[in-house]
């Protein structure tokens, strides 16, 4: 699984790596982590409020940081 963290490094932006790290380690999935700070890259995705969760290439939420159950639904829907 393919996941990135959009956002230039702000507390949410943080919080939200942070929340996704220990549920990919929770639920035992194999990921790859990506923390993107480049603002082009960010917008590229379409994203213009951080923080943004991209998980195999599709962006999943941006702008605020999700609950812990969301983030888990959204990766056991892409797994």
């Amino acid at each position: 699984m393919d996941i990135k963290i959009l956002g230039p490094g702000c507390r949410k932006c943080k919080a939200l790596e942070k929340e996704v790290r220990e549920v990919v380690s929770e639920m035992g999935i194999e990921a790859n982590i990506e923390k993107v700070t480049d603002v082009n890259e960010i917008t590229s995705y379409n994203v213009f409020m951080t923080p943004g969760l991209v998980v195999n290439g599709k962006v999943l939420v941006s702008g605020r940081v999700p609950k812990r159950d969301e983030i888990k639904k959204w990766l056991q829907e892409e797994a």
